[in-house]
């Protein structure tokens, strides 16, 4: 029904991570309707992005430079590592205002199911930055699900007795009511209870 340059559209935008053909057929349509230099500015930020962007050196962030921003900054801590999968955790966790130290992102999570294995992560990268020696403790931030617990337990095993290593705590979500909340997450938030 659509023209083949039209139909190419609609199916690049399936390809991306939510976006159903629906919505594709949305912003095909919002794409050829904007003015040519609106449409074209998003096609030079695609481009853009491609070209300048990369992984750090040290963590694995997302940035334009040999080393990200957060690894640059010597206000940060240098001898706590926050371990999280993807680049967006550090931008979830980074909003909190609450850890100052240096972050390591693994780029996913093990899941032999979906042939993702330890070699397929920054694993190695993690353990040779703790074997440098200036790392005290590292925080296991890895998402509260079953590929996430996996990671986690991994990398505690290949971390004990090396260097200090936590979990953050899991439990009840602000706001939210008992009723609500599942066994898993009751579970933990009196595992994890603290005195007042």
């Amino acid at each position: 029904m659509l023209s083949p340059s039209v139909d190419n559209l609609v199916a690049q935008l399936t390809r991306l991570p939510g976006i159903g053909t629906r919505t594709a057929q949305r912003l095909a349509f919002h794409l050829l309707s904007a003015s040519k230099p609106d449409a074209l500015a998003l096609a030079t930020a695609i481009e853009d992005v491609k070209e300048r962007v990369r992984f750090c050196r040290e963590c694995g962030n997302l940035t334009e430079e040999e080393l990200c921003t957060i690894c640059l900054d010597p206000r940060r801590d240098q001898s706590i590592v926050c371990v999280v999968e993807q680049p967006t955790d550090v931008i979830s966790l980074e909003r909190t205002h609450e850890f100052r130290g240096l972050y390591h992102i693994l780029g996913g999570s093990l899941s032999p199911i979906d042939g993702v294995d330890p070699s397929d992560l920054r694993i190695d990268e993690l353990v040779q930055r703790v074997a440098r020696g200036s790392v005290t403790e590292v925080v296991l931030a890895t998402n509260p699900n079953m590929t996430g617990e996996a990671t986690a337990a991994y990398l505690a095993d290949r971390l004990r007795g090396v260097v200090t290593v936590t979990r953050l705590a899991s439990g009840l979500p602000v706001g939210s009511d008992l009723e609500y909340a599942d066994e898993v997450t009751l579970g933990r938030a009196l595992v994890g209870r603290r005195p007042l």
